[in-house]
């Protein structure tokens, strides 16, 4: 393989595809000209099937439309809608108590409220990679102000309803990995030990989670990482892992390629494509269970896109950070499964949810989960590292 040619040629698709397909898609369909904010439960059109705005979403699509002014082309429609997300966002989507909801109507009236600070995190990012995008510092506080909330209303109790009884204590995955990427998202946009800190304490936080027996990473462990054994304290999200494995490879870059960090980062996405990866049929699986008994979920040997965009920006980054071939052989695995199951070359856009076989589960464009977020960002991240990897080349 000319990994050269390789490189410049998946560059090219990525750019190609967010400009001229993604974007565009979710501009014509999903950004709300009325009310503000988006929509994102679309059909495989592109018709609006349900008007209820995603909370989480409002905060992803205006930091991607961000993200790619930043980073791809100065449009100023994607600034725009950023723009007009945003303030969708503070004008109808916090609640009196500084929370966030998880849905609103059309016109931004609450509809629910849920444990979780996901809302709080993507609003965040957006607000920060806004303030890059405009020039305008403010936004880089008010994103800041907002981390600090989100650390606030995880460590004060009472404030989040528990997942569990007082009896039964565990610490999940999702919330240390996001704060990570959250914690990364704002620092580019304004400095504060507080982001390094938390950066730092989910990093060592994610060794709990990491149990090198099973050579998994859990979802949810006990509160000093023990092994829980039963089913929720088996399961594996093998997507789930390989993103906390990139948003390491991130913060090893920064660290200028710090190797414990590296090393780090690709054990877990060694060990999560080895229970992933699907050798019959290609493409990541959603669940496994660590001790290789049933799978709970119903949806456990489906194929997600999410954790195959993970897989893509993961397997580059790795690349960069190693220069071990394995994982160019790994993402060309991921990518051509991907790109050849995912895309819809007649309406635009991707699926999202397969079955086992890669057979089309359902057409929808969007939903309250899937929308402009995981797609896009991996077309953004991995052409960017695809370039950085190119001019090392050429130099």
């Amino acid at each position: 393989m000319n990994i050269t040619e390789y490189l410049y040629n998946w560059s090219e698709v990525y750019k190609k595809d967010l400009t001229g397909n993604i974007m565009p898609f979710w501009l014509k369909y999903g950004l709300d000209k009325k009310h503000g904010g988006c929509y994102t439960c679309l059909s495989r059109e592109g018709l609006l099937i349900d008007t209820t705005k995603s909370v989480w979403f409002q905060g992803r699509f205006a930091f991607i439309c961000a993200y790619a002014y930043n980073n791809i082309e100065k449009k100023q429609e994607w600034l725009d809608a950023s723009k007009q997300t945003i303030d969708f966002i503070e004008k109808h989507c916090f609640d009196s108590d500084g929370r966030m909801f998880f849905e609103v109507t059309k016109e931004g009236k609450p509809l629910r409220k849920r444990r979780y600070v996901f809302s709080e995190s993507f609003a965040a990012i957006a607000m920060s990679e806004y303030a890059i995008a405009s020039g305008d510092k403010n936004y880089a506080r008010k994103a800041l102000t907002l981390f600090k909330q989100i650390l606030k209303f995880i460590e004060t109790p009472g404030i989040l309803q528990p997942k569990y009884d007082d009896s039964f204590q565990t610490k999940g995955h999702s919330i240390t990995m996001i704060l990570i990427n959250t914690a990364a998202r704002i620092r580019e946009a304004i400095q504060d030990k507080v982001l390094d800190e938390q950066i730092e304490k989910s990093l060592n936080s994610i060794n709990d989670f990491m149990h090198p027996n099973y050579k998994a990473l859990l979802e949810t462990v006990g509160v000093n990482g023990e092994f829980i054994d039963s089913i929720m304290g088996r399961t594996i999200n093998p997507g789930h892992c390989i993103e906390t494995a990139w948003f390491i490879l991130e913060e090893a870059k920064y660290r200028n390629w710090d190797k414990n960090l590296v090393e780090k980062a690709t054990t877990i996405l060694d060990w999560s494509w080895e229970w992933g990866w699907d050798s019959k049929y290609g493409g990541i699986s959603n669940f496994k269970d660590c001790k290789s008994f049933p799978s709970q979920d119903y949806a456990h040997d489906m194929k997600f896109w999410w954790p195959q965009t993970e897989t893509i920006i993961a397997t580059l980054y790795a690349y960069e950070a190693t220069q071990d071939s394995k994982y160019i052989d790994m993402h060309k695995m991921i990518s051509d499964y991907t790109y050849s199951h995912f895309p819809d070359k007649e309406y635009g856009e991707w699926y999202g949810y397969l079955h086992y076989d890669g057979s089309v589960s359902q057409s929808a464009k969007g939903n309250l989960f899937k929308g402009p977020f995981h797609i896009p960002r991996m077309m953004i991240k991995s052409h960017l590292i695809c370039k950085e990897l190119l001019a090392k080349q050429i130099t």
